[in-house]
């Protein structure tokens, strides 16, 4: 029941990860065009750089996720099949995963969003916040 529920969590965390990554970069796309202050935002892009820079890494490598495997080990251990979790970790793994499609595939898509945000990153670079005197006070 304990690894279950955690492998329930993790994958989770795994499509809220991915969401991140993704609906990210749609929103900086967005911003930028419609020239928001927060598109630019210093802290943002950089935690948001790293987080495709690491999914890239892991393609580039041939690395599976760290976040798949874990899952998948916790699943063994509570000797359940993803069919038999509730019905929110069972729709995160189908948004996750296509096992119909090579791993192969994958892997450039994730190389592929990495230098999408790579390009977007160096062709509209984040700005840090000027300190003003309202600011400060």
């Amino acid at each position: 029941m304990y690894y279950s529920f955690l492998a329930d969590a993790l994958v989770i965390i795994h499509l809220a990860f991915v969401a991140f990554v993704v609906l990210g970069q749609l929103a900086i796309l967005i911003g930028i065009i419609f020239k928001k202050a927060w598109a630019r935002s210093f802290v943002f892009r950089i935690i948001h750089l790293i987080c495709i820079g690491i999914v890239a890494a892991e393609g580039m490598l041939d690395v599976e996720c760290p976040l798949t495997v874990w899952e998948r080990n916790l699943r063994t251990e509570a000797g359940q099949d993803i069919s038999e979790a509730p019905f929110i970790p069972q729709l995160a793994n189908r948004i996750l995963f296509y096992p119909d499609i090579p791993h192969v595939y994958f892997e450039r898509m994730h190389i592929a969003f990495g230098c999408m945000v790579l390009l977007t990153f160096l062709i509209w670079p984040p700005r840090l916040q000027k300190k003003t005197k309202e600011s400060l006070n």
